[in-house]
């Protein structure tokens, strides 16, 4: 059995977004009690992640990262046609991904304690991202 669902995050441009309480009322809607919840972002230039959800700082140490890994304007890009942060946002969507898939026990995602489901964005502008979930028993 299958359940799908979509939904749509507004960022203010760079940085993360939890939507773990957005997937997980989308498997509750599914009404499986076991399985997978496998989260999709349908975009180029922003990724999912899971990770820390307790110390904010985490994830501004991993834009620091990223901005090592892809930094904006490098001068070696060809794609640059909607500004610096183009290419740049494509490699890191690339290099972090745009799926996480998570299990599903009693009904409910099972995430360890310290673990969120986060939508990254990576460019410097806000956009309005959409997300599919589906839901796999």
């Amino acid at each position: 059995m299958a359940y799908q669902e979509s939904f749509d995050v507004r960022t203010r441009g760079r940085g993360s977004i939890e939507i773990t309480a957005e997937v997980a009322g989308i498997v509750r809607a599914s009404g499986l009690s076991t399985g997978i919840a496998h989260v999709f972002v349908q975009h180029t230039s922003c990724s999912l992640m899971i990770t820390e959800n307790a110390d904010p700082s985490v994830r501004r140490d991993l834009e620091t990262l990223a901005a090592r890994w892809a930094p904006d304007g490098d001068p070696v890009y060809l794609h640059d046609d909607e500004g610096d942060d183009d290419m740049a946002a494509h490699a890191r969507n690339i290099l972090t991904g745009s799926s996480v898939s998570v299990p599903i026990g009693k009904g409910e995602l099972r995430l360890g304690t310290w673990q969120g489901i986060y939508l990254w964005e990576h460019r410097t502008l806000a956009h309005r991202r959409s997300i599919v979930v589906t839901v796999l028993a």
